[in-house]
């Protein structure tokens, strides 16, 4: 299968076939939804089959031990034979919305430059929380001034490739102290930040900063003695 979200995350539409279909999901040749992981949401989309009708695709999975890409519909849709024609018309909105957002924590991760414990994401906000040293505060809009202004300077976003061998050589780039990447594989995605970050990353962006939009500090609360949580959220 060909991870199209990962070859152009603006690609919207793809005409592909039915590897299989059965209670687990829908298994596609190609696919463009990007699977539930990394604080990302899975996609949603529209499957038009050869007779005019359409499937809802509600979720889209990664099975953990094949690592298949799993299209969820209805417990009653139709089963689809294999081989099967189908054009899969990707959630769009939706999904622009999740890469701006999650490429705005990225730039969260820049301002506060602290350890990062978790984090989540919706089409609409995102959280990202934070392992605070003690001493440092968190000024809201101090924060807001400095996303914006990353935003401001349209900054390019590109990914790099690199080797689980030589992501432990730099510990640095790994800001998540909860969820390390996988040391084991040859290949790593990386996400720049021209000049601003650098860093693992699997989920889906936009092609520069400014494509992000005002960026609004929603909330920053405590989630234990030193675990600050900062939400925040798309201003349209």
């Amino acid at each position: 299968m060909q991870e199209r979200f990962y070859l152009d995350p603006y690609q919207s539409l793809l005409e592909t076939t039915v590897v299989r279909h059965d209670d687990a999901g829908l298994v596609l040749a190609d696919t463009l939804c990007y699977p539930l992981g990394g604080g990302q949401p899975g996609d949603t989309a529209t499957l038009a089959l050869a007779d005019g009708s359409t499937l809802a695709i509600s979720d889209t999975r990664r099975n953990r031990e094949t690592r298949e890409i799993l299209h969820i519909t209805a417990a009653d849709a139709p089963r689809l034979a294999a081989g099967s024609p189908v054009t899969l018309t990707l959630d769009w909105a939706r999904r622009h919305r999740h890469m701006r957002v999650h490429t705005g924590l990225h730039l969260l991760s820049v301002v506060i430059k602290a350890g990062v414990t978790g984090g989540n994401l919706t089409a609409e906000s995102g959280r990202l929380d934070f392992d605070i040293p003690e001493g440092m505060e968190l000024d809201k809009d101090a924060i807001e001034a400095g996303l914006n202004a990353l935003v401001a300077q349209d900054l390019a976003v590109s990914i790099q490739m690199t080797s689980g061998e030589a992501l432990k050589a730099r510990p640095e780039l790994i800001k998540t102290m909860s969820v390390t990447p996988p040391l084991d594989l040859s290949e790593i995605r990386l996400l720049e930040i021209d000049g601003v970050d650098l860093q693992p990353c699997g989920g889906t962006h936009v092609r520069s900063t400014g494509e992000i939009g005002r960026l609004l500090v929603k909330k920053i609360e405590s989630k234990g003695a030193r675990n600050k949580r900062v939400v925040i959220a798309l201003a349209d």
